[in-house]
């Protein structure tokens, strides 16, 4: 067995290329977090996973931890973003909040899940509305 030389770089995994949902949702997430950021939160991280899921943005409005659910539409054919997010979405996303407060050793002072709903059409200006305190 040869064992690679320690100057030599470890193999990287190749990811296959961003589809254009996943495109669409990356633009909405970053349009959100400018958003929000500008809007005096503090951006403390992004699509964090674990078992239970995973929340796109994670935020500090005061002492308050945010699970904010992006929601990105190129059009509203199959719904509206306010749709997709149910009771259960605001529940597991609430769990998996929780879970990042244990791994980080935070306390907030209390959890909040938000939505921000992202509208680009193909053409014109995107439309985005935050919606506080979801579910």
């Amino acid at each position: 067995m040869t064992r690679a030389h320690p100057d030599t770089p470890a193999p990287t995994h190749r990811t296959a290329p961003p589809t254009r949902n996943g495109a669409l949702g990356a633009y909405g997430e970053t349009l959100a977090a400018r958003h929000l950021v500008a809007g005096g939160m503090v951006l403390l991280d992004r699509n964090w996973r674990c078992a239970g899921g995973e929340v796109d943005l994670l935020l500090r409005d005061g002492d308050v931890l945010v699970a904010c659910e992006v929601k990105t539409r190129s059009s509203l054919a199959c719904g509206t973003p306010h749709e997709a997010v149910d009771a259960g979405k605001v529940a597991r996303l609430r769990r998996v909040a929780e879970q990042w407060v244990a791994a980080q050793s935070a306390s907030p002072h209390d959890i909040r899940v938000d939505l921000v709903a992202v509208l680009r059409p193909p053409r014109g200006p995107s439309v985005l509305e935050h919606v506080a305190g979801v579910g």
